[in-house]
């Protein structure tokens, strides 16, 4: 994924519609499988976004699937906003797809050897610990495609198609977490040993 400085707003309504959608694909980051959505960098009103889209899956998938899953990852989104390294979810185009803010970055690797700042693993930390203060479990942060190095050089955690929601007012909801949420914590070590060296320590 490319850096671009015209990533979208999220202050004015998006009026990006269906029929234009063709049009404004730049990019597809990912074509999804049978089972999940293709996920596109789209132009439109001279800003960028990112559209996670069952379209182009079968009948029974965009009927049956696609409206569990995209659900599912809107409320945890919405559940996550604000959260630092956390995209916004700027809308629904319609019942087959979700339009989210677009955060260019970099795929974590040994090459950001040296390269990433010094604060990185501390903000991808506090990110994480937030989520989970909040009930989410994202599952997945092992997969180097869902954490970016963004422009700015802090972390940007994507993809929240796995992830599970508890309520973090009730006390199983924060034990189920703090169980669970070991999945998380398990890929940020996994992290710190890889970019360890990266920082200097």
């Amino acid at each position: 994924m490319t850096a671009d400085p015209s990533a979208a707003s999220t202050e004015e309504p998006i009026t990006l519609q269906r029929e234009s959608l063709g049009a404004a694909v730049k990019q597809v980051l990912h074509r999804g499988g049978w089972g999940n959505p293709d996920v596109l960098l789209v132009e439109h009103d001279a800003q960028h976004f990112v559209v996670k889209d069952f379209a182009p899956r079968s009948t029974w998938v965009r009927r049956l699937i696609a409206p569990i899953l995209l659900r599912r990852e809107a409320r945890a989104y919405r559940r996550l906003k604000g959260v630092p390294g956390v995209p916004q979810l700027l809308g629904e185009l319609d019942a087959e797809a979700l339009i989210l803010e677009y955060r260019p970055g970099i795929l974590l690797s040994r090459a950001l050897v040296g390269k990433l700042r010094p604060e990185f693993l501390a903000e991808l930390e506090a990110s994480i610990n937030e989520m989970h203060r909040r009930g989410v479990v994202h599952l997945d942060l092992r997969h180097r495609s869902n954490i970016l190095a963004g422009e700015d050089g802090r972390p940007v955690l994507i993809d929240f198609a796995s992830a599970l929601r508890f309520d973090p007012s009730k006390a199983w909801g924060r034990a189920a977490v703090a169980v669970i949420g070991w999945i998380d914590r398990r890929a940020l070590a996994k992290w710190r040993r890889k970019l360890t060296p990266a920082l200097g320590s």
